[in-house]
């Protein structure tokens, strides 16, 4: 049977790869990235905006525009090589004072968010990012300790503003780095994030069809094994009543045809019976908007099935003990099924001429006796009949006994006790 998977931990998942669409889409766009990059370096040569103030041949230039923005093309495949790649192209491209600034932030900014997105292992990735980040804001550092020295006095003549000018350049330039690497960071950590919840609710969303799928096919079971014991019930029992009737009839037909005649009014008795009660579990088993005519038979009608058996040749004997006690009809119904399948077994298998059925109203449980006197031996291993005794019963909670009676009368007795109040996790059939 289905057992229900727990979800990994947040560490243990991995975001599957990218689909063949997604890989295109990232094919097209990174296409589209770099042919602007390139095209907005040749504009700015064009203009005159020579980039950080030295001039590079356009080749380098365009070189490393191509080389910063060409990876993106992998950003979802391959998240954390793209990162790797990325940073370093962005550092050698400012190194040699050549790399576009723009278009190389935007970069960065994908390969970092990419890489918290997308990673298959998101601890290694988040130490990647950190690695990466930090040595952004290492080579920052750099930059400024290297350039300190070259900054002309008159650079901010032009300042207005109560600080000193070459601190609030240097915390603005942290706080702009801060701003992009943080939220290129934070985005790629909710995207991350998000993607596992889709992936935890596919999931769990799975594990309820699988449910559902293993909850109808144990109610198909149940239910057949339902109707399989009422079919049982039904048919055996007023078949066998036939069978018996039916041959008191051929044997009295030249000797006595009153009795033959009886005979035959009780098969035809039994036969309207069974076809009643088949007529009711076929009403069970169509539409709800079809109501159930008759009722399941309970302990009240006990002496109409004994009297059918007296019909039948089998002399019984029936006595209640006990304070009589109203019951849950699932409880009066399979006390009357334990007597009729005794009794049909007793008709069929038995042999017997006598059938003592005795009902016993006890404190906490309500016991079935049945017993006869004819070959008990031929029936210790039971049959269906008795199957279906237990399981009926053991949807109550309670228990059957069905052996051969001790002493020398011999016969076959069949006990079963019910409890008077059903367990609340048990449902009746």
């Amino acid at each position: 049977m289905w057992q229900a998977q727990c979800m990994p931990s947040l560490d243990d998942w991995r975001r599957p790869k990218p689909t063949p669409r997604q890989r295109r889409i990232d094919l097209v766009i990174g296409l589209v990235v770099v042919a602007t990059a390139l095209l907005y370096v040749m504009l700015a040569r064009s203009v005159g905006q020579i980039i950080w103030g030295v001039e590079r041949s356009a080749f380098e230039h365009l070189a490393f525009s191509f080389a910063v923005t060409f990876p993106l093309i992998w950003r979802r495949s391959h998240p954390d090589v793209v990162l790797i790649v990325t940073a370093v192209v962005f550092i050698a491209g400012q190194v040699r004072e050549a790399q576009e600034i723009q278009f190389a932030s935007g970069a960065i900014f994908a390969a970092i968010y990419s890489a918290g997105a997308w990673s298959s292992d998101h601890g290694r990735s988040r130490w990647l990012r950190f690695g990466v980040i930090g040595a952004m804001f290492g080579w920052l550092a750099i930059t400024w300790l290297i350039s300190f020295d070259g900054i002309p006095s008159d650079a901010f003549a032009d300042g207005t503003g109560e600080l000193p000018p070459l601190l609030s350049a240097l915390i603005s330039q942290v706080l702009l780095n801060m701003a992009v690497f943080g939220f290129a960071f934070f985005f790629g950590e909710i995207a991350w994030q998000s993607a596992r919840r889709e992936a935890v609710l596919v999931d769990q969303a799975e594990q309820l069809r699988q449910a559902r799928t293993v909850a109808e096919e144990q109610a198909v079971v149940t239910e057949r094994l339902r109707i399989a014991r009422e079919l049982h019930d039904v048919v055996a029992h007023h078949v066998s009543v036939m069978g018996i009737q039916a041959a008191a009839a051929r044997r009295a037909m030249d000797r006595n045809a009153g009795t033959a005649r009886d005979s035959l009014t009780a098969v035809e008795e039994s036969a309207r019976t069974a076809v009643d009660e088949l007529q009711r579990m076929l009403g069970a088993l169509r539409t709800a908007d079809e109501p159930v005519t008759a009722p399941s038979p309970g302990l009240d009608r006990v002496e109409e099935l004994l009297d059918r058996v007296r019909d039948a040749g089998l002399t019984p004997q029936f006595a209640v003990f006990g304070e009589v006690k109203d019951l849950p009809a699932s409880t009066s119904q399979t006390a009357y099924r334990v007597v009729q399948e005794a009794v049909t077994n007793a008709l069929k298998h038995a042999g017997a001429s006598t059938i003592d059925v005795r009902i016993r109203y006890l404190a906490r449980e309500l016991e079935i006796d049945v017993a006869d006197d004819g070959r008990g031996a031929a029936r210790t291993t039971g049959g269906m009949g008795l199957v279906g005794m237990r399981e009926r019963v053991g949807l109550l909670g309670g228990t059957v006994e069905a052996a051969n009676r001790n002493g020398d009368s011999g016969g076959f007795r069949v006990r079963s006790r019910l409890p008077l109040a059903i367990p609340a996790q048990r449902v009746a059939s």
